[in-house]
């Protein structure tokens, strides 16, 4: 059985990231901006689902899909669901927490967390602060323009 949760996911080049948070944190705007830092970096990117997403285990590793009822919709504030091409399923390799900026580390530790049974990379960032949170995902995936340090 999937569990149903409130989240995000993207595909980055090879690499999966979910991004959950509160409603209004910044997780489509986030999932979005990475799809196209990856695209503007010749890299594989694409939107897994907005809003919701099956979660569930295969082999120690989590995996995502979007719910058929708004597969290829991203909500658009200010617009509302619109189009777009999606993978239609992704294996997570990290976490993205949208927090309080005041709770939100400035120099994290780094974590792991437990979600459906299997251990994945977490990151806690602060909402509202979509290019920090772009960057600090590209940095701990070794994406451009952190992939050759």
């Amino acid at each position: 059985m999937a569990d149903n949760i409130h989240a995000s996911a993207v595909v980055l080049g090879d690499r999966g990231v979910l991004i959950t948070g509160e409603p209004g944190s910044g997780k489509t705007g986030l999932a979005l901006a990475l799809v196209g830092h990856a695209r503007n970096f010749g890299l594989f990117g694409r939107l897994v689902g907005d809003d919701q997403l099956f979660l569930s285990a295969f082999d120690g590793r989590l995996c995502c899909t979007a719910p058929k009822t708004i597969l290829g919709l991203a909500e658009v504030r200010g617009y509302g669901p619109a189009r777009l091409d999606v993978e239609p399923a992704a294996r997570i390799d990290l976490l993205v927490k949208l927090v309080a900026p005041q709770v939100a580390p400035r120099y994290p530790d780094s974590q792991t967390t437990i979600l459906a049974g299997c251990e994945l990379a977490f990151l806690a960032l602060a909402a509202g602060d979509r290019q920090a949170a772009l960057l600090a995902v590209a940095a701990s995936l070794s994406l451009p323009p952190f992939d050759g340090l």
